[in-house]
């Protein structure tokens, strides 16, 4: 099978399986294009790979699977292009299950264009058993994704997360990890302790987060892979906000060992450490820019929380937002074309905005009040973010142009804290 890589973390993880995170579609696209997503031919799993297809498009809300269908193909060969082209759907997916041993099965799918009446993507995936269906399908809809659109899918990404529930009348915290659609969460931890900052590394095998398992914070950086665990930095006072650099060599964290919090640099080689802010004011959440060249950082040295660029080399900061009394936990999308962050603009209003870092222009994503931890897709086309939904902690996915927005509560505690995967 073909970039059979982008499976395999998929299936490492050996965690406790939880209930899944509740997809809701709260807001849906006009513009969305029509697609048909056609049953597999002998998939008759109730996780059928056809459904899961079409829930993966419709997430992204470029695309509209068609509720009906004119007919039921499996193979190009029978497909009648002016059927397809009356019912107007242009792209039409195919495909068929041929079992080749007890629970091993070949899939072949082909997207068709009615309008050029030809094939335009083909693929066969060899060797998959019964219990990488769901792999198989987003992997599927990350081939159907990029053909149409020219850029990656992220449908086979993850998004780690902080569960808050309650066990025994105890405030309990889980670090979990669930598909980009919420479905199969893995515990990666189980903490009676809070747990808060999960960071990706570039390579997708191992988060950093903040732990208070000894009553103090320490930064945690985890195997995925073998579940070993590494306390990374335990200095006193404050140890938060960890970031991987683009290259996976550095660290940066807010440390307040020499008294006020500010960026550190760590290098994960020799655990040596670099300070690079110096200001009497609170200086924290350091995130990087895709190029690995510089940081952006939240603090308060202008009078309120403002977002910041700091230059490693030549050590040059430079200030990002102006619009709104508030601007923090920001984030550099991986184009690096903008920058996500918790944005008010009066009163007790906390909102996700977006601010085009080449012309400046801010735009408010969200109308809930209590919004906060915006990270991008690894395709820099979607955003996932803590939200509140009544009294209950959710998830919230959005696309940039706020057009298409979902969320995804848990059944059994609150949300909070999501990173999306590389």
């Amino acid at each position: 099978m073909k970039r059979t890589g982008l499976l395999l973390l998929l299936l490492s993880l050996t965690g406790l399986a939880r209930a899944e995170l509740m997809l809701e579609i709260s807001k849906s696209s006009n513009n969305s294009q029509p697609i048909a997503v056609v049953p597999f031919g002998q998939d008759n799993r109730p996780d059928n790979l056809a459904a899961i297809i079409r829930s993966d498009l419709a997430q992204t809300g470029l695309f509209r699977p068609a509720a009906t269908l004119p007919a039921e193909p499996t193979t190009a060969s029978e497909v009648s292009y002016p059927v397809w082209q009356a019912a107007h759907l242009n792209h039409i997916v195919v495909g068929k299950i041929i079992p080749v041993a007890p629970d091993n099965y070949t899939i072949q799918f082909e997207l068709l264009s009615s309008d050029q009446q030809k094939r335009v993507l083909g693929e066969t995936l060899n060797n998959i058993p019964a219990s990488r269906w769901r792999e198989a399908a987003h992997f599927i809809s990350d081939r159907i994704f990029q053909q149409l659109t020219g850029r990656p899918g992220a449908f086979s990404t993850r998004i780690a997360y902080v569960l808050q529930y309650k066990r025994d009348g105890q405030t309990r915290y889980r670090l979990e990890i669930a598909d980009a659609d919420g479905h199969r969460p893995q515990t990666v931890l189980d903490s009676p302790e809070p747990l808060l900052s999960p960071a990706w590394s570039p390579d997708g095998k191992k988060l950093a987060y903040v732990s208070f398992e000894s009553r103090k914070p320490a930064i945690i950086v985890q195997n995925l892979l073998t579940q070993e665990r590494l306390v990374l930095a335990r200095f006193k006072g404050l140890n938060g906000a960890p970031a991987w650099s683009p290259d996976g060599s550095r660290m940066a964290l807010t440390l307040s060992q020499d008294g006020n919090p500010e960026i550190y640099l760590m290098s994960l080689v020799d655990r040596k450490l670099t300070r690079l802010t110096q200001d009497n004011a609170i200086d924290t959440e350091a995130r990087w820019a895709p190029d690995g060249q510089s940081l952006i950082f939240t603090s308060d040295r202008g009078g309120s929380p403002q977002i910041y660029r700091l230059d490693i080399a030549s050590r040059e900061v430079k200030r990002l937002t102006f619009d709104g009394n508030f601007n923090a936990r920001g984030a550099i999308s991986p184009d690096g074309r903008y920058l996500a962050m918790v944005h008010r603009e009066r009163g007790q209003t906390f909102q996700i905005a977006i601010q085009d870092l080449e012309s400046g222009a801010v735009s408010t994503l969200t109308s809930t009040p209590l919004d906060e931890s915006p990270s991008f897709a690894p395709n820099s086309q979607m955003l996932v973010y803590a939200s509140r939904s009544g009294n209950k902690g959710v998830l919230g996915i959005m696309s940039l142009d706020g057009q298409f927005k979902m969320t995804l509560p848990a059944s059994d505690g609150q949300v909070r804290e999501p990173a999306w995967s590389p």
